[in-house]
């Protein structure tokens, strides 16, 4: 079905999908490396877009954080070639009000109608106490300029807190501060315990959240994959998954298709606890979706 103009933006999405009483689904890419970005991206993002998702969002590079030079014309594909709404990752970490300005022009230029914003990983080497200059200090200060340049803005939540911070209820304060700024979804980081997001869920309830929180979810491939995932994110390791990667330790592609398994009944879990959305981290990997979406009927 061909989308109004309309119907692009991330919050009339989340709305349509309340009154019908339906899920979102969501993806999630990241810009292909190498000089053939743009033509794998096609392919990637046809691939995905086949299956439907409510939308696709785009990050800024491979790695998380970077110049993000692929993330617009990436997701102006998406909603102008796939008839699907598209989310351009935008991340403040080190960059000035013209820094912002001028990525807001290549945004517009683009067609692009939403925006999620996020602090954005820390170069490599920095800590919290040596971080480089930045007019944002976190992504809350760059959501009311986004909001006032027309945009639908989303931002992160994170159920088990951001590893930067080591208390729950301050992460949520903040996940407030980012409402009252002008964000009108949340898309969480991955977490494999989805108890963590329902007291989460909780907790921002009582907070004040009134905004879509679209819980994300990562199937994990490998055991390499997951200690990363673990380090870089602050998520745990709940019992079943440490006895799945036990019991395939020495056979890959049975803890592949574990992972898998193990994503889809967190996702249908999560629809059945009546999650305002679900949005798969996808790796670029269209099959791992498609598998994921018989799953979720």
């Amino acid at each position: 079905m061909y989308l109004k103009e309309h119907d692009m933006r991330v919050d009339e999405v989340f709305k349509q999908a309340a009154s019908q009483g339906t899920t979102p689904v969501s993806f999630e890419m990241f810009p292909p490396k190498g000089e053939l970005t743009l033509d794998t991206a096609r392919e990637v993002a046809g691939n995905l877009c086949k299956l439907s998702p409510s939308f696709v969002s785009v990050t800024c590079s491979a790695g998380g954080s970077g110049n993000g030079s692929a993330t617009a014309p990436i997701a102006h594909m998406i909603t102008g070639e796939f008839d699907t709404p598209s989310v351009a990752h935008l991340t403040c970490v080190g960059r000035t009000h013209a820094d912002i300005a001028a990525k807001i022009d290549e945004y517009r230029s683009a067609g692009v109608e939403n925006v999620l914003a996020l602090r954005g990983d820390l170069p490599a080497g920095a800590s919290e106490n040596d971080k480089p200059a930045s007019d944002y200090a976190y992504a809350r200060d760059l959501i009311p300029e986004l909001v006032d340049a027309g945009f639908c803005v989303g931002a992160a939540a994170y159920p088990e807190g951001h590893i930067a911070c080591e208390n729950l209820n301050l992460s949520v304060e903040y996940l407030k501060q980012k409402q009252d700024a002008g964000a009108s979804f949340f898309v969480t980081q991955l977490f494999f315990d989805n108890e963590c997001f329902y007291r989460f869920r909780e907790l921002a309830d009582k907070a004040g959240i009134t905004v879509p929180i679209t819980a994300g979810i990562m199937p994990f491939m490998g055991k390499s994959q997951i200690s990363r995932m673990v380090f870089m994110c602050g998520a745990s390791l709940p019992s079943p998954v440490i006895k799945i990667l036990a019991k395939y330790e020495n056979d890959p592609e049975s803890l592949q298709a574990a992972g898998v398994d193990y994503a889809a009944r967190q996702l249908c879990d999560l629809k059945d606890h009546g999650a305002d959305g679900l949005h798969l981290y996808t790796m670029n990997r269209p099959a791992i979706a498609a598998t994921i979406m018989e799953r979720l009927g």
